[in-house]
């Protein structure tokens, strides 16, 4: 077998991170899907992992790229192996430079134009991604995930929703010719080809690796780019609520109001990933979801980092599965960590905050909180017609929790605003 002969030989030539055997492991890992994969396999990338660890122990902090990137690359590859498998080494958050409960502090300094345009861009890229497997399959140009490939009319409706999913961010980044192609399949080429062209060579490696389903059904691949592209978005509306926090702090009303409507028109916008997700067939997500036990979204690091910066949560929230399943965002929790909530009672107190400025504020933040409480809302409505009644992955109690948790308040300090037009289809499904 091609990967287990090169392997063997990359282990015998001196385990250079530089030319790790990505293609054959990862079409090893595609051909059987990362449940079916071969022990003896398994057993050889362990030991691959093993000279890895032995190689970054010696460069000390200044860990080169290669070596980085092959030691998260084979903890991905080795989730189900080590007994450790979850929701955030399932979507390869790592990989793909998002917050996966490990990685230090939770944003550095305060986050700018350029980290916004970092989100677009891979937002772009995982979306066009998707929809790239979609024509690929669509013209037998693929045989990855061959179980269950939907119609044409399905694959049309995908382009279509896809497209719609990424433009904001597209045209934030000038990045909008030829995706108003009136033929779905033309758009969504067009899509394929403008993300290619504005990625870098790592950044495509990193795509390809951040892409390893369970099992063979085609509409994994569609669901894990959809999952990715949400945690891009709430690490987005983290960042944007630290910043709202600073501003509050140093009494820049106009400031902190601006943070929070970028956040809240980030939560909108991305309504149609749901509608994106819910295209996927009943039939196939229960296929594969068979073999995801033990991931959940309810482990996402980025939700409950933007939950807990609107406001600190209750005891009884913070000893719940949710955040027990995140102890490290739990723990900085309960030492303290600032809210928007706290800030705003505090810039209040202080006097930096009064009039038509904590007028404004406080509407912003009735805005955003609207925004949060539609998106759990369309996300128990889609999960109920994808999971019924069914227990939810990860030892989870699926759409019960979801009803459950749908109306916890955004923020304790202002009240939402009254329910917005839900943007979102009125099927399909996402489970948490």
């Amino acid at each position: 077998m091609r990967f287990v002969r090169e392997l063997t030989s990359w282990l015998s030539g001196g385990a250079d991170p530089d030319s790790f055997p990505y293609l054959p492991v990862t079409a090893e890992f595609h051909r059987t899907g990362k449940h079916f994969v071969g022990k003896e396999f398994l057993a050889l990338l362990d030991e691959a992992r093993a000279h890895v660890a032995a190689r970054a122990a010696g460069a000390g902090p200044a860990e080169p790229g290669p070596v980085r990137l092959l030691r998260d690359f084979l903890d991905v590859a080795l989730d189900k192996w080590d007994g450790r498998y979850d929701y955030r080494s399932y979507l390869a958050l790592r990989l793909l430079g998002l917050p996966c409960g490990d990685d230090g502090e939770d944003g550095g300094p305060v986050a700018g134009r350029a980290a916004r345009r970092d989100r677009d861009r891979l937002l772009v890229r995982l979306v066009a991604d998707a929809l790239g497997f979609e024509l690929a399959a669509s013209a037998g140009a693929t045989d990855l995930l061959p179980e269950q490939r939907p119609g044409p009319a399905l694959v049309a409706k995908r382009h279509r929703l896809g497209v719609r999913a990424v433009a904001p961010a597209l045209s934030r980044l000038g990045l909008t010719a030829g995706v108003d192609d009136p033929q779905p399949a033309g758009a969504a080429a067009a899509l394929r080809a403008l993300a290619a062209a504005d990625r870098s060579a790592a950044e495509e490696r990193a795509l390809r690796l951040s892409m390893l389903p369970v099992y063979l059904s085609h509409d994994e691949y569609l669901f894990i780019r959809v999952l990715q592209a949400y945690e891009c978005t709430f690490a987005g509306l983290a960042d944007e609520l630290r910043a709202t926090i600073d501003a509050l702090d140093a009494g820049r009303a106009a400031a902190a109001a601006q943070r929070l409507a970028y956040a809240r028109d980030q939560l909108a916008t991305a309504a149609p990933l749901f509608s994106l997700l819910a295209s996927m067939q009943p039939e196939s997500f229960r296929t594969f979801r068979a073999y995801t036990e033990g991931a959940s979204a309810i482990q996402s690091r980025s939700y409950k980092l933007m939950e807990s910066l609107c406001r600190t949560p209750e005891g009884s929230r913070l000893d719940s599965a949710a955040y027990r399943s995140v102890p490290e965002v739990r723990d900085r929790v309960r030492a303290g960590r600032p809210s928007v909530d706290a800030a705003l009672q505090a810039a209040v107190r202080a006097g930096r905050l009064a009039g038509a400025d904590r007028a404004l504020v406080e509407r912003r933040m009735r805005e955003f909180a609207a925004a949060v409480l539609q998106w759990r809302r369309t996300h128990h409505r889609l999960a109920v017609r994808m999971l019924g009644e069914r227990p939810g992955t990860g030892y989870t109690e699926g759409t019960p929790y979801l009803a459950e948790v749908r109306a916890i308040p955004v923020f304790t300090a202002v009240a939402a605003d009254p329910d917005p037009a839900d943007p979102s289809e009125p099927s399909g499904g996402c489970p948490e």
